[in-house]
């Protein structure tokens, strides 16, 4: 189609610009409109596709016909203005509520308005200071990996303590369904009292019985579905076994020879560091990527993301998820419920994380444009080959044909924008697990 846009007009968010189709589009489009209704339709004495424009016009109106024309003109334009204008919108092109009806024979003018992302200031483009893990494995590094590993052989013993239960203990509990909770039900369930695995009303109808006490516990647990408040009522009967104590195995040459293969302590703790050193090789480039955009976004100056943007990310954000889910044949209610979660708090993180994330992206967007860097045709075409595409060249021609190539520009920019960043960020290593461990031994000694 042989189109030409005006130079865009940015006011705040949106972008306008004035769209001319040439006459020879026009004339096309209203030819194509016809041939599709006398295709669709079936007109009394003519084969179906032969009624002819008279006819056509008598059935359906001309000024009907147009309509269409211009709406279907119009809707086919929206990837080379994209194109035409470099520019990736936020939602769909807009050219007004009644724009102009084709006239036949004569080029057509239109204006379109493109809602976009923010342009932002930074309070500074410096590179930014970063705390880094070291490369090489540390003590404390090494100790945590360990804990982790015997933590997956700690067993749970019974307790000789006549006491009641308190928040965060282990407990053995047997639990009958009464009323609405056979997900619930089970004998000799051994549950952490963490807020984490039980409703928190039956939680707290735990806390303070003894061993072999039984008692009914009942709650109502509330939800907005459709607008409308729907309420469901459980009861159950819970029967205390025993209160539970975490036993870990102690660090030994036996149990390292028998659980992990090892001949003593010090092969495993060996072959320990060089697996955490060989990790590091992969996790450590992309940490120092997310802290460095993590730093950026906290410097733009904005304070609020556009509704329109936020919600485009937090879409992003949520089939990015419900994808991973899926892939694992977990549902969301499933995954909310194993980890205690409302759907409520679920969702005001979903958004929390989608203003971060949008944050940090026109932060990239402001440093590439304070750098000046561009993204040139054989940047385009190495970002497809990157990805394994093989016939590159109709890849890209297919793809600037619906309008996604500024889409395309935009992410390589970006990551020139971040490479800059990385390159030039400045470092401190830290070992952060020592560092963890330390606040938390000083939290116990309080």
């Amino acid at each position: 189609m042989n189109i030409t846009v005006t130079e865009p007009q940015r006011e705040e968010n949106t972008l306008t610009a004035e769209v001319t189709v040439a006459a020879s589009d026009v004339n096309a489009a209203i030819k194509k409109t016809y041939k599709d209704i006398a295709q669709q339709y079936r007109f009394q004495g003519f084969r179906r596709g032969k009624a002819p424009r008279p006819v056509v016009d008598a059935m359906l109106g001309k000024e009907g016909v147009f309509a269409q024309a211009t709406n279907d003109l119009l809707n086919s334009l929206e990837p080379a203005v994209l194109e035409q204008m470099d520019v990736t919108p936020v939602g769909r092109l807009s050219f007004g509520e009644e724009p102009e009806l084709l006239v036949e024979g004569a080029e057509y003018k239109v204006n379109v308005k493109v809602d976009v992302r923010p342009q932002v200031e930074l309070e500074s483009y410096d590179a930014p200071e970063v705390n880094m893990p070291p490369e090489e494995a540390t003590d404390a590094e090494i100790d945590w990996q360990i804990n982790q590993l015997l933590s997956y052989q700690t067993s749970y013993e019974d307790t000789e303590d006549d006491r009641e239960v308190a928040e965060g203990d282990i407990v053995n509990v047997t639990i009958e369904d009464v009323q609405g909770a056979s997900h619930l039900a089970g004998e000799n369930r051994t549950v952490f009292l963490n807020g984490q695995q039980l409703p928190a009303e039956l939680q707290a109808g735990i806390v303070g019985m003894k061993k072999g006490e039984t008692k009914d516990v009942e709650w109502t647990h509330s939800h907005e579905h459709d607008g409308e408040t729907l309420s469901h009522d459980f009861k159950v009967k819970v029967t205390l076994n025993a209160i539970k104590v975490a036993v870990v195995p102690e660090l030994s040459d036996e149990l390292v020879k028998k659980s992990f293969g090892y001949d003593d302590v010090d092969a495993f703790k060996a072959a320990v560091k060089e697996e955490i050193e060989a990790d590091k090789k992969h996790t450590l480039p992309e940490l120092k990527e997310d802290r460095v955009v993590e730093a950026m976004g906290k410097l733009v100056k904005l304070d609020e993301v556009p509704e329109n943007y936020k919600n485009e990310i937090f879409n992003e954000l949520a089939q990015e998820f419900l994808g991973q889910l899926q892939r694992q044949n977990v549902s969301l209610d499933m995954f909310l419920r194993a980890r205690g979660v409302k759907s409520e708090d679920f969702i005001a993180d979903l958004h929390a994380q989608a203003d971060e994330r949008a944050r940090q992206s026109l932060a990239l967007d402001a440093v590439a444009q304070k750098l000046g860097l561009e993204a040139s045709d054989e940047d385009v075409d190495n970002e497809f080959a990157r990805a394994g595409i093989e016939d590159v060249k109709s890849t890209v021609a297919q793809w600037k044909k619906d309008g996604r190539l500024p889409a395309i520009r935009d992410s390589i920019k970006r990551t020139k924008a971040l490479d800059w960043l990385v390159d030039n960020a400045k470092v401190t290593v830290k070992d952060e697990v020592a560092e963890r461990a330390a606040e938390a031994e000083a939290a116990d000694a309080e």
